[in-house]
């Protein structure tokens, strides 16, 4: 027999390292402990929801493939693992769209940064990792002609009508997220100062956002229709209870269905879309817009300036090319 060499290859030294650090031994519980950080990091319980979620069909997607997930361990987990259970078999087997997938990876990487920080793993399969890259897709907007007619949906003669007219308009009026309109407490509205108070803010930062006279007079006939409850919310339920983000949500997706409008999906989030678009083309700048939106990032404001600006627009009519063959 082969004299031995004295030294440890690297494998060797691997088993060591492994039995002398105490690694996390199971998903769930690194989930555990990426959720507990989560908690003391005081992350929106929103935020936490989508980790959890992306997580679970993971797990689910992994035992799919007849990969014991009790067996795998975090610190097994490799970048080959990524890069074929996770990107290759959601985009081939699965059929997911792109956006979908990059989600996944989002949640997966904060997991593995966060292992690896806390040393949890020896290494982390997710460090060259990178997004699919993606096509950019036109930004869908209302037109006015559509706007129009979902602003004769609600039933005037009604609470819940005069509730979703005034909400509609102002989500046009100052592109507030549907979580942040659904956190808005009657405090909230500075009527001296003509200003709401956005507390339920994504970026943590409270923002003041204006609204002008047509929006003003609205809040208070609603206000006024609304009455006295117990409780603070701006918009509540016929019950009296505050009318949640989905509730909201539901109601928009009822008006579009009505009206049958089509090309564009017909949601809150379309609104703020609208909101920006209309705000652009009217001449605020990125700076007001930004402020207004409650954007950390100067990027998707910039989309908006790039895409609805009148600038370029009107610039182009001077330097078509087209005037060539004229």
């Amino acid at each position: 027999m082969a004299r031995r060499k004295n030294t440890l290859d690297e494998k060797e030294l691997a088993i060591l390292e492994s039995e002398t650090k105490s690694y996390v031994e199971s998903f769930q519980e690194a989930i555990n402990l990426f959720v507990q950080d989560c908690e003391l990091r005081n992350l929106r319980p929103h935020t936490v929801k989508y980790y959890t979620n992306e997580f679970s069909a993971f797990l689910n997607n992994l035992r799919d493939q007849e990969i014991d997930t009790q067996l795998l361990k975090p610190y097994n987990f490799t970048e080959e693992h990524a890069n074929e259970n996770v990107i290759l078999y959601m985009k081939n087997y699965k059929g997911n769209r792109i956006v979908t997938i990059n989600t996944r990876l989002r949640a997966l990487r904060a997991l593995f940064n966060f292992l690896s920080k806390q040393k949890h793993i020896p290494k982390n399969p997710f460090e060259n990792i990178k997004l699919l890259k993606d096509r950019k897709t036109v930004i869908a907007t209302f037109t006015r002609e559509q706007l129009k007619k979902l602003f004769k949906q609600p039933d005037l003669r009604t609470f819940t009508g005069i509730r979703d007219y005034t909400i509609m308009m102002l989500m046009l009026e100052t592109g507030i997220r549907v979580n942040e309109l659904a956190g808005l407490s009657l405090n909230d509205i500075r009527w001296e100062d003509d200003l709401i108070c956005i507390r339920n803010a994504k970026s943590y930062r409270e923002r003041l956002v204006p609204i002008q006279n047509e929006m003003k007079k609205q809040l208070k006939k609603y206000s006024a229709i609304r009455g006295y409850v117990e409780s603070e919310a701006i918009f509540i339920t016929v019950d009296g209870t505050r009318l949640t983000k989905r509730g909201i949500q539901q109601r928009v997706i009822k008006y579009g269905e009505v009206t049958k409008i089509k090309d564009v999906r017909c949601s809150c989030h379309t609104f703020s879309h609208t909101f920006a678009k209309l705000s652009v083309q009217q001449g605020a700048n990125i700076f007001e817009l930004q402020t207004i939106l409650g954007h950390t990032s100067m990027e998707v404001v910039k989309i908006y300036v790039n895409l609805f600006g009148n600038d370029v627009r009107e610039s182009h009519k001077k330097f078509s090319p087209l005037k060539v063959l004229h």
